[in-house]
């Protein structure tokens, strides 16, 4: 599996908590700072990714320590901690431009063939009968 990757972003009006409906105040949002870290994590694995194979989210554990204002720079990395097959667990750092550390966690993710869990997701979405209400 590839080792790691960064992700280099710059906190704009439509990351902070008030735009993604995660709070009211004009600060980075988790919800935003959660999938950069995803972003970074499927970076890290891509090259080691088979044609035809992608890498789906199974678990998060995030902690966002410090908040980071419009502007702001934020760098995510991404490195694997543990492989076991097609289960991955990758450890993510966020810092800000002066190397304070602003959220951290792992992610963990699980090596799919991109047909077969396609075709998965065709069988389970069958046409269902609605239940209305009178």
């Amino acid at each position: 599996m590839g080792s790691a990757a960064d992700l280099v972003t710059v906190v704009t009006e439509d990351d902070t908590a008030v735009a993604v409906g995660s709070g009211s105040l004009p600060v980075l949002g988790t919800p935003r700072l959660l999938a950069w870290c995803e972003q970074a994590t499927c970076r890290a694995l891509e090259p080691a990714l088979s044609p035809g194979s992608t890498s789906v989210g199974t678990a998060v554990h995030l902690e966002h320590l410090v908040p980071s204002g419009v502007g702001e720079r934020v760098t995510v990395r991404a490195e694997v901690e543990h492989a076991d097959g097609r289960h991955v667990v990758l450890t993510v750092t966020a810092t800000d431009a002066g190397g304070t550390v602003v959220g951290r966690g792992t992610v963990q993710r699980v090596v799919v063939d991109v047909e077969r869990f396609l075709g998965g997701l065709r069988s389970s979405t069958s046409p269902r009968r609605r239940h209305e209400s009178s």
